[in-house]
C-alpha cells in the first residue's frame, strides 16, 4: 500500500472517556463488519479479555484497522488507567497521531495529562474529541478551556498548541466539527474520519531500504505460536525472508519469517508483503521480546529500545502453604509459578521480577490494580499461591531516599467530602485545589505519596457509600517521609480448624465487619473479621450452641448481617506486615503469616 494512504493513530484518554466505545463505532461505520454479524450488536468490541468486560476498562493496547474511502487507518486502542501505563508506552511507538477523548463532563484527569505527555513527547499530532457531550451535566466550554491549558503546560514546540477538536456523542455514534445546537440531529463518524486523514501525517518510511522494524508487542495463539507486532521503519518484509533479530543487549540470531499478517477489522490476515509504514505480525521468530529489532541481514541495525518508566510497587509471592493447600487448584507448586511469570514478563514490560534472597518471589509493578489484574489472572488459570502487603520502591539518589509522589483525583458526593479530606489526610496528603463539577459532586485534588494511597481506594468506597471515583498518575519522586500512623485496627483470627457457624460468628460481629459466612471452612490462624480495637483477636468461630432439653423451637433461629465482600485489590491493600493473601481459584483468604497463635506471639514480644 502507498504509504501516502496510510494512517497510524492511536486513541487515548483517561479511564472511562469513552475512547473503547468510539474505537467500536469507528469499526461499525467502516463497515469492517457484515451487517449480519455479531460485532455489529456487541458494545466494547474490543475489549475481548474476561477482567477487561467484568472491569469496563481497557488492560491490554489492541491493534485494529478500518478501511475508509481508499485509505487504510490502523487504530491502537490503549488503557485508560495509570497502572498500565507500560502499554501505552510501548504502543504509541508504532502511531503518527493520536486522537486525545476527554469527558465533557470531568475534563482532562491525570491520566489524560500522563498519556498526552507521551504523544507529545513523541511528536505525534493530536486530534482533541471532547467526548459525551450530551449528558445532563456536561461542561464543554470548561472542557475546552481546560484542555489548552493542559497543552500550555505540556507544548515543547508551539506547533503542538495547533490541535483540531471534534465533540461527539460516542454511544450513539455521532460527532461534530462545530458544538452542534441538536444532538438528535443526523449525524456519524465521519469528522473523525475526515480529520485523521486531513490532520494526521502518512508514516515516515523508506520503501526502498533494507527492512527493519521494532517488535512491539507479542501474541500468541496454538497454531501459528508467537506473534511478532511491530511497524516497519523501512524496506518491506515478505514470506521465507531471513532476517537478524538483535536483543537489548546488541547480541542477535538469525532467523526467518515465517508468515506475515496484517490487521483488518479484529482479524489478522495473511499477506504476501507487509510494507514500509504498515503495522504487521510476523510468525517464526520464537526468541522475539519486546523491544526486539527485526531487520534484513544485509543492514543488521538495531532501532532505539522502548523506554518504559520503573514500577512503584512490589509484592513478594509464593506457592500456597496454608492447610487448604492443593485442595482447589491445579498448579500449586513454586516452579509452576515461575514458569507462569517468566512467560508473563514476556509481553507485560512494566512489570519486573527478582527472586530474593531468601528464595521468595518478588514481583513488581505500577500499581495495585496493575499486580491484582496479573494475580487475579492465575487464578482464574488455576493457581494457588499466597501474597504479602504491597510494598513501595524507593531509590537513593544523592544520598538521599526516595519514595514517589502521586496527584490523586477525587470525585465525590459534596456530603462526602469532609470525610475524604479527613482520611487522605491521615495518610499525609495535602489538598492542592476543590471544585464543584456538578451540583453535587466535588472533586478534590491531592498530592500524596504512594504510601498513603495503598488501600485508600477501598476506604474511600467505603466512606463514601460507593460514590468516590479515585483516579491518580505519577509526579516525581521526593524525599522519603515519616512513617505513615497504623491507618487499619486489628483484626479477628480463627482459633480452631473447622466450619464456622452461626452461632460462632455472633461474638465476631459483635466486634466489627466480618468476612466469611456461616458454613466456610476455616483453619487456625485465619482472618475472618475486623475488630473494633487495635489489638487482634482469636475467636473460635466453629463454637457451637450446646444442646439442652429447655429450649423452645425457633429459639436458636440467629440473623446475621451480610459478610463484607472485597475485591482482590482490596484485600491486598488491607493487608499488614503480618499478614498474607492466600489466592485460589474459589477463594480469596487472609490470614496470618505464622498460623499458630504460641509461636505469633512469640515473634511478636521479638
Amino acid at each position: 500500500m502507498n504509504t501516502r494512504k496510510l494512517r497510524n493513530i492511536a486513541i487515548i484518554a483517561h479511564v472511562d472517556h469513552g475512547k473503547t466505545t468510539i474505537v467500536d463505532g469507528l469499526l461499525k461505520q467502516s463497515k469492517t463488519f457484515r451487517e449480519n454479524e455479531n460485532m455489529m450488536s456487541q458494545e466494547l468490541i474490543m475489549d475481548s479479555n474476561d477482567q477487561e468486560r467484568e472491569r469496563g476498562i481497557t488492560i491490554l493496547a489492541k491493534n485494529t484497522a478500518v478501511f475508509y474511502k481508499d485509505y487504510k487507518i490502523n487504530i491502537i486502542d490503549t488503557p485508560g488507567h495509570a497502572d498500565f501505563g507500560g502499554e501505552v508506552e510501548r504502543t504509541l511507538n508504532m502511531a503518527d497521531g493520536a486522537l486525545l477523548v476527554v469527558d465533557a463532563q470531568e475534563g482532562p484527569m491525570p491520566q489524560t495529562k500522563f498519556v498526552l505527555k507521551k504523544a507529545l513527547d513523541l511528536g505525534l499530532k493530536i486530534i482533541v474529541v471532547v467526548n459525551k457531550i450530551d449528558k445532563t451535566n456536561s461542561r464543554v466550554p470548561e472542557t475546552v478551556s481546560k484542555i489548552y491549558d493542559l497543552f500550555l503546560e505540556l507544548a515543547s514546540h508551539e506547533n503542538q498548541l495547533d490541535f483540531p477538536i471534534l465533540f461527539a456523542s460516542g454511544k450513539n455514534g455521532k460527532a461534530w466539527d462545530k458544538m452542534p445546537n441538536d444532538f438528535n440531529e443526523t449525524a456519524d463518524f465521519t469528522p473523525i474520519f475526515e480529520a485523521v486523514i486531513k490532520y494526521i501525517p502518512e508514516p515516515v518510511a523508506d520503501e526502498h531500504g533494507a527492512f527493519q522494524m521494532l517488535v512491539t508487542t507479542l501474541d500468541w495463539d496454538n497454531f501459528k505460536g508467537k506473534y511478532a507486532i511491530g511497524r516497519v521503519n523501512r524496506g518491506h518484509i515478505t514470506n521465507g525472508d531471513k532476517v537478524v533479530l538483535i536483543k537489548n543487549d546488541g547480541t542477535s540470531t538469525d532467523s526467518v519469517i515465517e508468515k506475515v499478517f496484517v490487521n483488518e477489522g479484529l482479524k489478522k490476515i495473511e499477506t504476501d508483503i507487509g510494507e514500509a509504514g504498515d503495522i504487521v505480525s510476523v510468525t517464526g521468530i520464537k526468541n522475539a521480546e519486546i523491544g526486539d529489532t527485526l531487520c534484513a541481514v544485509s543492514h543488521p541495525e538495531a532501532l532505539p529500545s522502548i523506554k518504559i518508566e520503573e514500577p512503584t510497587l512490589s509484592i513478594t509471592l509464593g506457592p500456597n502453604t496454608s492447610p487448604f493447600m492443593g485442595k482447589e487448584g491445579k498448579f500449586v507448586t513454586g516452579r509452576q509459578l515461575l514458569e507462569r511469570i517468566e512467560r508473563e514478563l514476556q509481553t507485560n514490560i512494566a512489570m519486573r521480577f527478582r527472586i530474593s534472597e531468601e528464595g521468595r518471589y518478588v514481583l513488581s509493578g505500577r500499581g495495585e490494580l496493575h499486580l491484582s489484574v496479573f494475580l487475579e489472572t492465575l487464578r482464574r488459570e488455576g493457581y494457588e499461591l499466597e501474597v504479602s502487603r504491597p510494598t513501595v520502591i524507593t531509590k537513593v539518589v544523592d544520598g538521599h531516599e526516595v519514595e514517589p509522589i502521586e496527584e490523586l483525583t477525587v470525585d465525590v458526593d459534596a456530603d462526602y467530602v469532609g470525610a475524604v479530606k479527613s482520611e487522605v489526610g491521615r495518610r499525609r496528603g495535602v489538598l492542592l485545589n476543590q471544585e464543584d463539577v456538578t451540583s453535587k459532586v466535588t472533586r478534590l485534588t491531592f498530592e500524596i505519596t504512594t504510601r498513603g494511597i495503598l488501600g485508600l481506594r477501598g476506604a474511600l468506597l467505603t466512606l463514601s457509600k460507593g460514590t468516590a471515583i479515585c483516579s491518580s498518575s505519577f509526579v516525581r519522586n521526593d524525599v522519603m517521609g515519616a512513617q505513615l500512623q497504623k491507618l487499619r485496627k486489628g483484626v479477628v483470627i480463627a482459633s480452631m480448624n473447622g466450619k464456622a457457624v452461626a452461632y460462632g460468628l455472633v461474638s465476631a460481629h459483635d466486634k466489627g465487619d466480618v468476612f466469611i459466612p456461616p458454613q466456610t471452612m476455616v483453619y487456625a490462624g485465619m482472618i475472618v473479621g475486623l475488630n473494633g480495637r487495635d489489638e487482634d483477636l482469636e475467636i473460635n468461630v466453629c463454637k457451637e450452641k450446646q444442646l439442652t432439653n429447655n429450649r423452645s423451637v425457633g429459639e436458636d433461629g440467629i440473623i446475621l448481617p451480610p459478610p463484607v465482600d472485597m475485591s482482590l485489590e482490596q484485600y491486598l491493600g488491607f493487608l499488614e506486615d503480618d499478614e498474607l493473601l492466600e489466592i485460589t481459584p474459589t477463594s480469596l483468604r487472609l490470614r496470618k503469616k505464622v498460623l499458630d497463635a504460641t509461636q505469633r506471639r512469640r515473634t511478636q514480644r521479638k
